[in-house]
């Protein structure tokens, strides 16, 4: 009697299934390229909080908007790229609009964005993209990114025209080089990568004593130290192979370089790789 009623039961359920249909909704088909300015005026306070949302795509990034905070373009070829601009008090937001599919092939989301010379607290949180980034000149007070599988590079080409705090960046499966480190004025670095190949560079002019924390996974990390930066270097994981040129002194997971000036700090906790540490 219980065979009979299970068999009975999936016979029915088998009979229902048969009445149902899943619609699968087609991938969006990209269009013309659509160009549109974005702009941003400065917010009447002494410091402005700019936040850019941004999910696949190239973003570029780089000082020179006049009297503005932001001054660019968006070039897109699907609708629901367009981006959108919200202002309150002095938090702006500026983002990529809606977008959930993931079957799109030949879309088109480019946006090249100048910033002014406001003091500003920036964050970048995006996706799966290419990502461009000049802050020499700037006046960043802080800076966040965080970004999933990402190839980006970020450059301080000039010294940062005020002190940050805090430099934090967070990425997953990418490849990340942060470029003439020294320049970006900055007292603390926090990095959290996953598997990837990361160069942090500290060329430029080191203005203060500073702190780098990095964290990684299985990583290929490369370390640009210039000779006669006074720096002191800790390399703490299980697996780890650590190559280093000549002039660099050794006590245990311990790397030393004499100089002058400011202090640069490294501590690095990674799960497994290589970490090279070179001028």
């Amino acid at each position: 009697m219980k065979y009979t009623f299970a068999f009975l039961t999936i016979l029915a359920l088998a009979s229902m299934a048969c009445g149902f249909t899943v619609n699968i909704p087609s991938a969006p088909t990209p269009g013309p390229d659509v160009t549109e300015d974005i702009t941003v005026a400065v917010p009447d306070t002494e410091e402005a909080r700019l936040k850019i949302q941004f999910g696949a795509g190239k973003l570029t990034l780089s000082p020179g908007a006049e009297d503005m905070l932001v001054d660019g373009t968006a070039t897109y070829n699907l609708p629901n790229f367009k981006p959108e601009i919200e202002e309150s008090d002095n938090m702006i937001v500026v983002k990529q609009g809606e977008f959930q599919s993931l079957n799109v092939t030949d879309f088109k989301n480019e946006w090249d964005l100048k910033l002014g010379e406001t003091p500003m607290d920036l964050e970048i949180n995006a996706g799966a993209y290419q990502g461009r980034y000049e802050f020499g000149g700037l006046a960043l007070t802080g800076l966040t990114i965080k970004d999933g599988a990402s190839d980006v590079s970020v450059s301080f080409s000039a010294p940062n025209q005020t002190e940050m705090s805090v430099f934090r960046y967070e990425t997953g499966a990418s490849s990340v080089e942060l470029n003439e480190l020294a320049n970006a004025n900055l007292s603390t670095l926090i990095f959290n990568g996953g598997a990837g190949d990361y160069t942090l560079d500290f060329s430029g002019e080191l203005q203060q004593d500073a702190t780098a924390r990095i964290e990684t996974g299985f990583s290929d990390l490369k370390l640009v130290i210039p000779e006669g930066v006074d720096t002191r270097v800790t390399v703490e994981g299980a697996a780890v192979n650590v190559n280093h040129s000549s002039g660099w002194g050794q006590s245990n997971h311990t790397y030393t370089q004499d100089g002058s000036g400011s202090t640069l700090t490294i501590i690095v906790k990674t799960g497994a790789g290589t970490v090279t540490i070179t001028d």
